[in-house]
Order: structure tokens, then sequence, then C-alpha cells
């Protein structure tokens, strides 16, 4: 399972306002995880789907609305990769000093929570998670803090470090307590040849090791690289026009389009450290869609297609405008960007 896996599920946010649609979250992750399927997965290929699965990631603002992402898997602290353990400093590419302030686990066997008590410092905060061990269909590790449920889902179960930012709620002081909870909430089947009936499968329980860091930023910004070129044809899609930018510099990018009565589709991929944090929200002629997306990080592979789509009538000029928010704080960690408009 690869790190763009994780943006098959959507980040719903933990205990903040509802949306005005209040199923666009699921029907989102719905689309999205067909899409991934379709795309990883061939004919005679055993197909596992997941369903009900309730598993909120990290709300990263307070702002009202959905927050995303899509998980999140840092770029910075690659050599803890594989490891079964979470080092107590690293620095991250971009400069950004982490230092562990609690580590715990939940194992494949026992309580299915664990919590952390840390102090309260004034420093942004990440909860980290790796997987040691199994969990291919079990609860991935939520959170809650002081009792309220605040979100966190590391994703499908792998073995790198992945980290998630913490918002602390109003009126936190001095010292809080963290509840790690990997409580299966869902079901999953499969299908052998992604036809026939999908059959129950047992969950598998994860063994997670888990941890706080608080980080230090970086004393300037660091310049990501650029992201990779956009495909000129995806699925169907051929690229009809495309902005870039880097975050918090440029917020939005805007698109005028006259339709042909065939879907348009908006896509968009992203480098940097906090990359995966950066949550984008599309308007329609000024008027919201009801739709949302996280950025992939294209490093290598097929394209992390998560498309977006819209249908204008033939002959109609409308304006699309896609609008970029980034989850918890980033002082000094920008993050690169590129949106494309593709046309059916």
């Amino acid at each position: 399972m690869t790190v763009q896996d994780l943006r098959d599920v959507l980040h719903a946010h933990g205990e903040g306002p509802a949306p005005a649609n209040p199923v666009r979250n699921e029907q989102i992750q719905v689309r999205i995880r067909r899409i991934r399927l379709r795309r990883r997965l061939g004919a005679g290929t055993a197909v596992l789907a997941i369903a009900a699965l309730g598993f909120p990631l990290l709300s990263g603002t307070a702002e009202p609305g959905p927050q995303i992402t899509t998980a999140t898997q840092p770029s910075g602290p690659s050599a803890a990769s594989g490891a079964a353990e979470l080092p107590e400093r690293f620095t991250s590419p971009d400069g950004t000093e982490y230092r562990r302030l609690a580590l715990t686990a939940i194992k494949r066997t026992g309580s299915e929570t664990a919590k952390v008590t840390i102090p309260v410092t004034g420093r942004p905060l990440d909860v980290a998670g790796i997987c040691t061990s199994g969990g291919t269909t079990g609860g991935s590790p939520r959170v809650r803090i002081d009792g309220i449920n605040m979100g966190g889902y590391f994703g499908p179960c792998d073995k790198e470090m992945r980290l998630l930012p913490l918002t602390l709620p109003p009126g936190a002081r001095d010292r809080i307590t963290l509840t790690f909870d990997a409580k299966r909430s869902g079901t999953a089947c499969v299908r052998a040849d992604g036809k026939g009936p999908c059959e129950p499968v047992k969950p598998e329980r994860a063994a997670w090791t888990l941890g706080v860091y608080e980080w230090t930023p970086p004393e300037r910004p660091v310049e990501p690289k650029a992201p990779r070129a956009l495909p000129r044809r995806i699925d169907g899609y051929s690229l009809a026009d495309s902005s870039t930018g880097t975050w918090p510099r440029e917020k939005s990018a805007t698109f005028r389009v006259l339709g042909d009565g065939r879907p348009l589709g908006v896509d968009q991929i992203c480098t940097g450290d906090l990359a995966d944090r950066l949550w984008f929200a599309y308007r329609v002629n000024g008027k919201d869609s009801s739709s949302s997306g996280s950025c992939g990080v294209w490093k290598k592979g097929s394209f992390p297609m998560a498309m977006t789509t819209f249908t204008v009538p033939k002959g109609k000029q409308v304006t699309i405008t896609v609008t970029l928010r980034m989850r918890g704080e980033a002082t000094n960690r920008p993050v690169r960007w590129s949106v494309g408009l593709f046309r059916r």
C-alpha cells in the first residue's frame, strides 16, 4: 500500500460544524476509492473493499468546513522509515526540528487504546505513528484530546512513520492527555475477480508505535522543488489548462471555461514537507460546489489521480475558482502546488 493510497480516505472534520451537505465527505470518499481501485487493480486481482470506515483524520485548523490530508507521510523523517521505534529527535528536509514528547504503543493483542500526557509548550504539535505489524483491515488509531474527539487516522498499515497535525482544543492549559483508539469501526470484504459477491474478511489487528512531537519552524522559508508536469492525458481526460504557485504566497487558481456539455475535471499535486496537508476547495461562478480534495504527492509510479469533476452545459461560460487552505501550523514551511483543468 503506497502513501498515495491515503488519499482514498478524505478527512472529516472531527467535532467541527457540519458542511452544507452532511454526506459530502462520504460521497467523495466512495468516488475516489473507486478510481484508485480501478487504476491499481486489474482483472483477476483480489479486490479489498472497506465500507463504513468511520475514520476521520486529524482536524488541522479551527476553521469550519472539511479538513483534509490526507493523512500525511512526512518527507522529512525518512531515516525512521521501517523502524519499529519513533526517534527522539529528527530534522526534516525543510529544516524543521522535531522533538518527541511522548511514546506509547498499541499491540496486536490486549488493549486497543493507549494514553499519553504531555506538557503544553506553545510550539506546534504533531502526532506520529508507525504500523509495526499486520493490520490490513483492522482499525487505525484515532485521537482524542482530554476526551474530546479531535480525529486521527494514520491510514493503511505500512512501515513508514506518518505525521499528522494536532490542534489543541480551546482552553488547553499546562498539560493535556491524548488517547489513541484503534478499535475497529467498519467492515471489510473481498471480491476475487472484482465482479463477484464481496465475501466478508476477518479483521487482522495491527500493532502501532505512537508518539507526540513538538516542532520548531525553520528560521526562513525553504522553497520546495517544483511538482512534476501534469499528464497531458489521463483516463480519457486531456489537460486543457493549468496553474502553479507556492502556498502561502498564492492561495487560489482561476480557470475560465466555455462548456461543451462534456465533463470537466480538476486535479492537483504538490511538493514540500507539508504537501499532504494542503486542502483544495472549488467554486463555480462564485458558488460553492460542495466538492473538495487533498493534494497528491507524485514521486514515482502512475499519476495519483483523484479528480473532482464538473459538468458545464454546452456554450455556457463559467469561472472555476480553486482555493487552498492548510491544516495546522506551517510557519516558514511553504508548499508548491500545480492544479490542472482536464476535459473529457
